[in-house]
């Protein structure tokens, strides 16, 4: 130990240790509290809520009535204006076939052709007896002719030239009778060879060349179809046809038939038939089945594209006053039901069925739902929930429903 400190006062030392021993306690408190301030500033951010997002954006339209025309599509069937089996007068083999099926023949060409020769030996037959029946006739006169004069001579009784008059009307009777069989055995005999009747396309051949054949068979030799024009017939229910019939003038259902516009005819495919139709007939009553009424509309065919019993569907344009269109961009479907969500006073959003009855292009026809003065969204539908807040755009270039009068 140095000499020169054991010399310094014990009271000294103390004085000077104290001040230290204070400083170093200060610092402590001022670390420990600048920890204690990160943590709790930590446990204070992690229990702050977190900032909800915006409203989103979205353009919203007001709706609007307007007079507008709705496509309605009702399925057809097609037919052509004559339709016709062809079927045998005469029993017979098939002797020979001159179509094919699908094939075009004109009106009094050959078909097909049955056995003639029982039938021309019936025609000979009668023939035979007709010839017959004119020599008794001849024989008949002769005996008139003689009896006459021996009669008004009082040679022979009056009697004998009345029964031989009547003898001469029987043969002039058989002569008749004889022609009418020889004429009957004609049609026979011209039943051997089967002709169309119409122009048109032939049908499937179900009978084949050999067959025995019969007018009382059940299946036709095959069908022949005039589609020069085909008819393509479709029904209406009460209600439509009410509609249907309100729309035109007229004193009379055929007075409003000839004003009634052309109508479509869409195809199995889905495209549209580049002739449009007319409406020519009504039908005289209501299917008690069905509660519909049949239409019938009559289609140029020139080139044969349509064939009986092609199947379709007419559109039929329905005119609708006042009526409420809605975009289909702004509508949702589901489980068969369309909705929309309509726009309250306070920017929040409703769910709202709609009752679609028609549609006019890309818009649907709203019949329950929605009225005049309402405000729909317009897109971005997909995410939006039932009440839930939005900000309605407020630019100008809001899609617009094209419900023109």
């Amino acid at each position: 130990m140095n000499p020169e400190n054991s010399r310094i006062p014990k009271n000294l030392i103390r004085e000077n240790v104290q001040p230290i021993k204070t400083n170093m306690k200060m610092k402590n408190v001022i670390i420990t509290s600048f920890i204690l301030a990160l943590v709790l500033s930590s446990c204070g951010d992690k229990n702050q809520a977190p900032t909800a997002p915006p409203p989103p954006v979205l353009p919203v339209l007001a709706i609007t009535s307007a007079n507008t025309t709705t496509d309605a599509e009702y399925p057809a069937s097609i037919q052509g204006t004559v339709d016709v089996e062809i079927r045998p007068q005469v029993s017979g083999n098939l002797d020979r076939i001159f179509v094919d099926e699908g094939a075009y023949v004109s009106k009094g060409q050959t078909l097909f052709k049955i056995n003639e020769r029982p039938y021309r030996e019936q025609l000979n037959n009668a023939l035979a007896s007709l010839h017959a029946a004119e020599a008794a006739l001849i024989n008949a006169n002769l005996e008139v002719d003689k009896l006459t004069p021996l009669v008004q001579n009082k040679v022979v009784s009056d009697y004998q030239l009345k029964t031989a008059k009547a003898s001469q009307k029987i043969a002039a009777a058989n002569i008749e009778q004889a022609k009418a069989m020889v004429g009957s055995a004609k049609i026979n005999l011209g039943y051997t060879n089967v002709t169309a009747p119409v122009s048109g396309y032939i049908g499937r051949l179900p009978k084949k060349q050999g067959s025995l054949v019969s007018a009382s068979d059940v299946e036709a030799l095959t069908t022949l179809s005039d589609v020069h024009e085909v008819y393509a017939y479709f029904s209406l229910g009460e209600t439509d046809f009410i509609h249907f019939k309100e729309q035109y003038a007229g004193s009379s259902l055929g007075d409003k038939i000839k004003k009634l516009p052309p109508v479509t005819l869409i195809l199995a495919d889905n495209s549209a038939y580049p002739k449009t139709g007319k409406i020519d007939m009504v039908d005289g009553q209501f299917d008690k089945t069905t509660g519909a009424i049949t239409i019938r509309a009559t289609f140029p065919n020139a080139n044969g594209t349509l064939r009986s019993g092609n199947t379709g569907r007419i559109r039929l344009g329905l005119q609708h006053d006042d009526a409420i269109l809605v975009p289909q961009s702004a509508t949702v479907e589901m489980q068969d039901k369309v909705f929309v969500f309509t726009v309250g006073k306070d920017n929040k959003v409703t769910k709202m069925p709609i009752t679609v009855v028609g549609k006019s292009g890309t818009n649907y026809l709203i019949k329950e739902g929605v009225k005049t003065g309402d405000q729909i969204v317009l897109s971005g539908i997909d995410k939006l929930q039932d009440g839930q807040a939005i900000q309605p755009e407020k630019s100008t270039k809001v899609a617009e429903v094209t419900n023109k009068k």
